[in-house]
């Protein structure tokens, strides 16, 4: 479907454009059923495998090389054995996440690197011992060999069990007969027991094995979930570090976004006021230079520069209201986004439910948020109406602009929801968009109530 709501906007358009209702349906068995012969259920069952040999000899060098090194701490040899263990163990997490990246499909960042400021073999001592994520990894490498125990044990079990009984009766026959008894002794001896050997005993066994399989793929999850948390948490970036690489992102963000609303700005002026106060100057110079010659003439250029003068101060209004509205500053955001409102080309209903005020910033990053949105309504929605909501949930400013266009809007790269994702990314805010083909269209933001 054809639509101009996308313009600018990463909204999907163009004539070979189809909704995701005219995809073809694939049938799917039921996720129980098809659990057990997924990819991924023999990845991280292959995973929890791995996790014991490797576990084993993780755990062997890191008891080893730390408990050396600390025998050796009355000598100076201590100090390049407990580094060299360190060091170690940074590389087998190196191994270990690429190992849940191939196996698991998680990714996980590298830890921040050795800071050697000076060069030399005691300096590098001196950044390994110091290094926070070094020691994680050698913690991760003492408590992964137990729980690769456990889990290697259970998995194993699981899945053996499970699928020897599922197909038991392609090999019970192997089983000797005694006394004319065959199959799988449950217990007994040569003349006194049960014996899995009549149909019927055989098909429950199968039948259980069969639910034992459907079960052990989940098993196997849960078992690798700890092994997710472990791996994230001690291999990855300390917290620390991760939010000062986000607040670095988004300050390149704040002041990608402060240099582009400069050079908008600029170019209004330029554009705008500033060509329109020059032709101005220059009407009034030649009404003035007619003012004796030709009286009437500069009557009529007199009365087309005050024209103009209307029009650059009108210019000059919607541009000081577009760095920040004074309505905004004196009246709150109900005031300043029923004055928005009033200049879309649909019908908006503005509701606004606030006990106080937000901080100012917070306050006109939710104005331009909800004008950016109600004048890509006016543009492109071809909506009949919309409605604007604002109210607050605990510590946080919730925004929802709803409209009845024929949506298809969607976050991609390069888009204008994208840029306003990110300029709302730049403060902890979060903007989701709700837009299926044909409408209607609602999008959420949520700020800090507090920049």
């Amino acid at each position: 479907m054809a639509t101009e709501y996308g313009q600018g906007y990463g909204y999907p358009s163009g004539p070979g454009f189809r909704g995701a209702g005219a995809e073809e349906r694939r049938h799917r068995l039921p996720a129980p059923l098809r659990a057990p012969i997924e990819a991924r259920s023999w990845r991280e069952f292959g995973y929890v495998m791995l996790s014991l040999p490797l576990g084993l000899i993780m755990f062997t060098f890191a008891v080893t090389m730390f408990s050396l090194g600390m025998g050796l701490l009355i000598t100076f040899l201590g100090i390049p054995v407990l580094a060299a263990a360190l060091a170690g163990c940074r590389g087998f997490g190196a191994l270990e996440r690429a190992r849940a990246r191939g196996l698991l499909g998680i990714e996980v960042a590298a830890p921040e690197p050795l800071r050697v400021r000076k060069h030399g073999a005691m300096a590098w001592m001196g950044a390994v011992l110091k290094n926070g994520p070094a020691w994680r990894h050698l913690l991760y490498a003492v408590v992964q060999f137990p729980w690769s125990v456990f889990s290697f044990m259970v998995s194993l079990s699981f899945w053996a069990y499970g699928w020897a009984m599922l197909t038991y009766p392609l090999w019970f026959w192997l089983f000797p007969v005694y006394g004319g008894q065959g199959g799988l002794q449950l217990y007994g001896d040569e003349t006194h027991g049960i014996y899995l050997d009549n149909p019927f005993e055989i098909t429950v066994t199968a039948l259980l094995g069969l639910l034992i399989t459907m079960a052990t793929p989940w098993i196997v999850r849960a078992l690798t979930t700890v092994d997710r948390v472990m791996v994230a948490g001690l291999l990855g970036p300390s917290r620390l570090a991760s939010r000062v690489v986000e607040l670095e992102s988004d300050r390149g963000v704040v002041v990608d976004a402060a240099a582009a609303d400069l050079r908008r700005i600029e170019r209004d002026l330029h554009d705008g006021a500033q060509a329109r106060l020059v032709n101005l100057a220059m009407g009034l110079g030649l009404a003035k230079e007619k003012l004796t010659e030709d009286p009437q003439a500069a009557a009529r250029m007199v009365d087309e520069a005050h024209g103009e003068v209307k029009t650059a101060l009108q210019e000059l209004r919607d541009l000081a209201r577009g760095i920040h509205p004074a309505v905004l500053t004196d009246r709150g955001l109900d005031a300043a986004l029923s004055s928005v409102a009033s200049r879309c080309t649909v019908p908006v209903q503005v509701d606004v439910d606030l006990p106080a005020r937000p901080a100012p910033a917070i306050e006109g990053i939710a104005y331009f948020t909800v004008s950016e949105l109600l004048q890509n309504i006016s543009k492109h929605a071809r909506a009949t109406r919309a409605t604007v909501d604002v109210w607050r949930v605990e510590n946080r400013l919730m925004l929802q602009v709803v409209d009845d266009g024929v949506g298809g809007a969607d976050v991609s790269g390069g888009s204008g929801l994208a840029g306003l994702a990110e300029r709302l990314g730049a403060v902890d805010g979060i903007l989701v968009v709700d837009s299926p083909v044909g409408g209607p269209t609602r999008i959420t933001a949520e700020l800090p109530w507090r920049g």
